[in-house]
């Protein structure tokens, strides 16, 4: 039999076994990814050390807990941002390192690295069909940097492939076919939905006045009011949120607080993990919720586009001043004349029902 010496461990020859041969090349493979990341951990922290730092909560969990989603986390921010005004260093735990950058000056190299393109004024009645099917005419030339997803692949199952944790050449396509939703004569029939939005918001005030509440939960009242907004202007859907309770936005609120919750427990960060707890199988069952929504109002908009016409849908809408989001997904074409699919199309419309409502923000 084949003998090896393993006199460099101050062993003598023993024999070389297939199980001892797997023993060494797995050792030695995972000495090798210890060495390499322990390598990478170093290398990060010789560049951030020019970042200035609040004091740790501790050497293991670093600054979890210093900010959280309440009235006095947003005074931690706001105290961090004068102490800090250029950006500071937080640390997720003992090993993942996160830059905050506050100054506009500090942020402006990273978003200049992807073009502006300027939209020209134009007319709604006359210019929407080549809106929405052209894109905004111009192709940007994006330097996107690779998306962190330690921290952002927990929001995978809920958003899926959006603009928020896509990157590269996704990145870039997606990007230009949603530039049209954002013109200003796109989003300016949506001040009508707004303000009857705050108007319902302030008759429950007055009414939860009159009958002698004493305090108000405003972070919740103002969520309320933006995920009402949210879904008359991305889904021409009427949930009255704000008056009943409402499945849908429910899920929504629900995902967003187990977001925020999971982020200050580095210990659950591995999805295999989290979707072992009580809080994971809540996530996902909200996640099915959300989706469950969002794909039937995409079907439903589907059936009617066929039926109606696209010509006649934009007379409609041009009729009536509004082009929901849901609209400029479906009926948006790249330079190819690709489609978005349905599941692009969902991405996109969960990434801004997350990106907009209120406990959400603090995770951006």
């Amino acid at each position: 039999m084949l003998q090896l010496s393993l006199s460099w461990l101050g062993l003598g020859p023993v024999a070389a076994s297939p199980w001892l041969l797997l023993l060494l090349v797995g050792g030695s493979w995972l000495l090798a990814r210890v060495l390499a990341w322990t390598y990478t951990f170093y290398d990060n922290c010789r560049h951030l050390q020019c970042f200035p730092q609040p004091p740790k909560q501790s050497w293991f969990w670093g600054h979890l807990g210093l900010v959280t989603p309440t009235e006095e986390g947003m005074k931690k921010v706001t105290q961090l941002v004068a102490t800090y005004p250029q950006g500071f260093k937080f640390w997720m735990g003992p090993t993942f390192p996160l830059l905050i950058l506050c100054h506009p000056d500090t942020i402006r190299p990273i978003t200049s690295a992807s073009g502006s393109p300027m939209l020209e004024e134009m007319d709604l009645d006359r210019d929407i069909s080549n809106l929405v099917e052209s894109g905004i005419g111009k192709k940007e030339m994006a330097a996107v940097a690779p998306k962190d997803m330690i921290f952002y692949g927990s929001l995978k199952p809920w958003l899926g492939d959006g603009l928020l944790l896509s990157g590269g050449d996704k990145w870039s396509r997606h990007r230009r076919m949603l530039t049209p939703a954002f013109h200003f004569n796109i989003l300016k029939p949506y001040m009508k939905i707004f303000n009857k939005s705050v108007n319902i918001m302030h008759d429950k005030w007055q009414r939860l006045a009159s009958e002698g509440s004493a305090r108000l939960d405003m972070f919740e009242h103002l969520s309320l009011m933006t995920l009402d907004s949210l879904q008359k202007c991305v889904f021409n859907f009427e949930s009255n949120c704000q008056e009943k309770p409402s499945e849908y936005i429910a899920a929504i609120l629900e995902l967003s607080a187990l977001i925020e919750k999971r982020n200050q427990h580095v210990l659950v960060y591995p999805d295999f993990l989290y979707h072992l707890t009580p809080d994971g199988q809540r996530f996902l069952r909200a996640c099915r919720l959300v989706h469950d929504f969002t794909d039937a109002v995409i079907q439903e908009r589907r059936r009617t586009l066929p039926t109606q016409g696209i010509d006649d849908f934009l007379k409609n809408k041009a009729k009536s001043k509004t082009l929901d989001f849901i609209d400029v997904l479906l009926l948006s074409k790249d330079e190819d004349g690709k489609e978005l699919s349905d599941e692009d199309i969902r991405a996109e419309a969960d990434n801004f029902m997350f990106e907009d409502e209120g406990p959400s923000v603090g995770l951006q």
